[in-house]
């Protein structure tokens, strides 16, 4: 049990911060005489440092006017009602869902999210995206220099399969030269979906 005691202090001050060094216990082993092997350790350590380390907001606030919520209850009406006369009650359903999902997001502020450039992928927060399951990234910029730069990234994951990461606060031509040598960088169009978040407002 002591030994157990000791090799728990050892990785403490092994790493100076403490949050980092909880993560890193759990992958401590320990074996039939209680030493403790630092291999997964020191490779968990190595793959998780922080390279660049930066803050931003997925999407600029842009307060709604109240027209822009009076021809969004319009649209929804009309839907819904020209729904119901075609007897497509669910359809109905959805359109004032899918109305009130879109005025409360509208009204949101978006968050302050965290973001760690690591030897593995990219965290946003506490979730990692590793490099491995990207497909391609693009940086783009605004044209007028009014908009700060993003990273489209296109992922494998269906759960967030295209990320747009704000670059604002960070050594952008960093981060381009770091995505380099571990994705491929592909043109992003603008797809469909992305004319309409523009179309209303996001």
């Amino acid at each position: 049990m002591q030994n157990i005691f000791n090799a728990y202090s050892h990785c403490i001050k092994m790493f100076a911060n403490v949050s980092l060094a909880k993560s890193t216990l759990l992958h401590c082993r320990f074996g039939n005489t209680g030493s403790i092997d630092f291999s997964d350790a020191i490779l968990y350590f190595m793959l998780n440092t922080t390279i660049l380390e930066w803050q931003g907001r997925e999407y600029d606030h842009n307060p709604r006017s109240a027209d822009w919520y009076w021809v969004l209850g319009i649209i929804a009406v009309a839907s819904t009602i020209a729904a119901i006369l075609f007897s497509d009650y669910l359809l109905a359903v959805l359109v004032i869902v899918a109305a009130i999902a879109l005025a409360l997001h509208a009204a949101k502020y978006p968050p302050l999210h965290r973001f760690r450039l690591a030897e593995k992928g990219l965290f946003i927060g506490d979730e990692l995206h590793p490099f491995e399951r990207m497909i391609s990234f693009s940086v783009l910029e605004d044209i007028e220099g009014k908009l700060p730069p993003v990273i489209s990234i296109k992922t494998e994951s269906w759960m967030s399969p295209h990320l747009v990461i704000p670059l604002e606060g960070v050594d952008v031509d960093r981060v381009y030269a770091y995505f380099l040598q571990h994705v491929d960088e592909r043109e992003h169009p603008h797809t469909f979906t992305d004319l309409v978040a523009a179309w209303l407002g996001f």
